[in-house]
């Protein structure tokens, strides 16, 4: 397994380049963004990786940045986000840009080498067989059809999260608004009518029913 590693820290560089080479990758760092661009290909000769671990605070071109060219151009690469910045803002940036996963630093190596392995496993899963129909993935709240990502914002993806958990459930819109908001909504119920109308337009099937005088259900649709 080939890894990018983008860390301008030198000690947490050496030391977590150390480890992954232990445990067999063969890494190749790069010190800033423009670094890591040139060596995915942005710029010359492009070289393949399996996945890309990036620090988000670096030099020249953020590993955001760097993280949105991966999806653009190299989108059958994996990605870990690897950054002290662990505000919800930030994270949330990061997983609307289909990053797999985000670990906040100092972390023990042991655990960031185990998810590294949880997510190229489940990357050499997907390879293998073609993931068909609508597939949630809960860990980076992306959803897919056919394998091709859909464009969700985070409240609709949860939502249809519930629904598509509990199929034959039909869930009112106040039980919706808990699921997904907790206790902290405050507003009309109806915001849950504005994303289920959103979903419709970007769902490739009729997966939402409507249940009259109770509310929302999941249905298997056949693609339009």
């Amino acid at each position: 397994m080939r890894i990018l590693f983008l860390e301008d820290e030198p000690t947490i560089r050496e030391v977590l380049t150390e480890y992954m080479k232990m445990q067999g990758y063969d890494v190749v760092c790069a010190e800033d963004g423009e670094e890591a661009l040139r060596l995915l290909g942005g710029s010359g000769v492009p070289q393949a990786f399996d996945m890309a671990v990036l620090d988000i605070m670096v030099p020249k071109i953020s590993g955001l940045e760097v993280l949105a060219w991966i999806q653009a151009h190299r989108p059958e690469t994996a990605t870990i986000m690897l950054t002290a910045l662990g505000d919800e803002k930030t994270q949330l940036q990061a997983f609307n840009q289909y990053a797999d996963d985000y670990v906040i630093k100092p972390v023990s190596p042991i655990i960031l080498l185990k998810r590294m392995e949880t997510i190229l496993r489940r990357v050499k899963k997907t390879e293998r067989r073609e993931e068909k129909g609508l597939v949630l993935h809960e860990d980076s709240y992306q959803a897919f059809y056919d394998g091709n990502p859909l464009e969700l914002t985070l409240s609709e993806f949860l939502l249809l999260q519930v629904l598509k958990r509990e199929p034959k459930r039909a869930f009112t819109r106040e039980q919706l608004i808990l699921r997904i908001f907790n206790e902290d909504y405050v507003g009309n119920d109806r915001i849950i009518d504005a994303h289920v109308k959103n979903l419709r337009k970007k769902l490739p099937g009729s997966y939402i029913k409507t249940v009259i005088g109770i509310g929302y259900q999941f249905q298997e649709g056949d693609s339009v």
